[in-house]
């Protein structure tokens, strides 16, 4: 339990827009390896929509390669080494997903230079910001957990308060999500997002301190953390959309989602409150 709390504590080291945009700005170079012109063409079509992000692509064999690059991508077809990372031209999901599970550490500058990976890096995000503060949710409800959790140098004060804490993380949510959009990141650029994060704060917070509170284990804890983590996913969704479409969600979209959310989130709250048992 303690050792899945560092884990958001790391995470939430991102809450910095400055640390943000550092890493979804930086430069990621990309090999590729083809059999012909055509076959090129179809790997930075794959990529690549603009001038910027092809810069950083290299055929092989190109006199301006740099000596080392991020990754490399070759064509369906030829011999691709264990290293490297084959395009799978009918199922192009399965090549992302395999590059953003080998390069985390990439995944907001992937999604922010090449479009394709905007979509799965998204939701990746969302996902791991929601599963977070559920895990939150249900560990400040249990009195046995609070001490360990309060032992953490990072658990004071303000950050006792897991009111504050989901706030805070989904705001840094909204910076992830904006960076791996190529959108702006900031608390000037997205004062609207941050200010509609803040005035849904307490509405649902309510709602899940009264259905559990500061309680023994029991079935309180599943609504408690199923509402944390609906709470943010339709806030990710949200955010994705706007940044997608330029539009925010209909009343109606967001009651969708959210019910949607919540039967996920009733399953993932009973796996983590069997782990904090």
């Amino acid at each position: 339990m303690i050792h899945s709390l560092k884990h958001v504590r790391a995470a939430m080291s991102l809450v910095n827009p400055e640390e943000v945009r550092r890493k979804a700005e930086r430069t990621v170079s990309i090999g590729l390896v083809a059999a012909s012109d055509l076959g090129y063409s179809e790997l930075e079509d794959f990529l690549a929509v603009d001038v910027v992000s092809r810069d950083n692509l290299y055929r092989a064999g190109d006199p301006d390669a740099p000596p080392h690059v991020d990754l490399v991508l070759y064509e369906q077809g030829i011999p691709c080494p264990q290293s490297a990372f084959r395009h799978q031209r009918d199922n192009p999901e399965a090549t992302i997903s395999e590059i953003l599970g080998a390069h985390e550490e990439l995944s907001l500058a992937l999604a922010r230079h090449y479009p394709v990976f905007r979509k799965p890096v998204v939701e990746r995000i969302v996902q791991a910001v929601a599963r977070e503060n559920a895990l939150f949710a249900i560990a400040t409800a249990l009195p046995n957990v609070v001490p360990n959790l309060l032992e953490l140098p990072w658990a004071v004060s303000e950050f006792a308060s897991d009111t504050v804490f989901l706030t805070v993380n989904q705001i840094r949510m909204a910076f992830l999500i904006a960076a791996a959009s190529g959108s702006e990141v900031g608390l000037g650029p997205q004062k609207g997002e941050i200010l509609s994060i803040a005035a849904g704060a307490l509405g649902w917070r309510a709602i899940a301190r009264e259905l559990a509170g500061k309680i023994p284990l029991g079935g309180g804890l599943i609504p408690k953390g199923a509402i944390a983590y609906a709470a943010t996913f339709v806030i990710g969704k949200s955010l994705e959309h706007y940044h997608h479409a330029h539009l925010s969600y209909t009343a109606g979209q967001r009651e969708e989602v959210y019910q949607q959310a919540f039967e996920r989130g009733k399953t993932v709250a009973g796996s983590l409150s069997k782990e904090v048992s």
